[in-house]
């Protein structure tokens, strides 16, 4: 294509294909938005069961957040994870606590309703990263935590929140803020 040319337009069929890319992503976001929602609220009000019919679950409270990080932190040989746990969450997990609980429920939120998304997902990674870490020498399942931060990886890079979400909105009224995290 000559130089100072614009790109044609996409055909039909490559725009229907891009838009249910964009939609598979956006139900994987608003997936794990409800997940990191559904631990929040659990931490908020102290529950962890969960009964629907004949189906049984459960969440983390933030009772049992403190017993995982203390049993981990136990075991892990990761010294700078170790040190973190020890020496600064724990201590001070009366306060941590609640910054856990209040950032599960903002990226979750932030998740679900689709703004800011790239920006979430990071700190939701952060999260899971840390929580890999944390169970990294513990001879865990091999797949029990990278299904918990790759698609957050993902979700970190791709603009997940124009599809179905509050970033297409904002794109829309303001396009120089069409770069991350929107």
């Amino acid at each position: 294509m000559p130089v100072g040319t614009s790109d044609p337009e996409p055909s039909g069929d490559v725009r229907r294909e891009s838009l249910r890319l964009g939609q598979g992503l956006a139900a994987l976001r608003i997936f794990f938005g409800l997940i990191l929602f559904a631990n929040g609220i659990s931490k908020l009000f102290s529950f962890t069961d969960i009964s629907l019919g004949p189906y049984q679950a459960n969440l983390i409270d933030r009772g049992l957040a403190r017993s995982i990080l203390e049993n981990e932190a136990a075991r892990t040989e990761l010294p700078l994870i170790d040190t973190i746990a020890t020496e600064v969450l724990l201590p001070n997990w009366g306060f941590f606590e609640w910054v856990i609980t209040f950032m599960e429920l903002g990226i979750g939120a932030l998740l679900i309703v689709g703004l800011a998304t790239r920006g979430a997902a990071l700190l939701g990674l952060g999260q899971q990263l840390f929580l890999a870490g944390l169970y990294f020498s513990s001879n865990r399942w091999a797949f029990e935590q990278p299904h918990e931060y790759i698609p957050l990886l993902i979700l970190a890079i791709v603009p997940a929140g124009r599809v179905w979400g509050l970033d297409g909105a904002v794109i829309a009224r303001r396009p120089q803020l069409r770069r991350w995290p929107f």
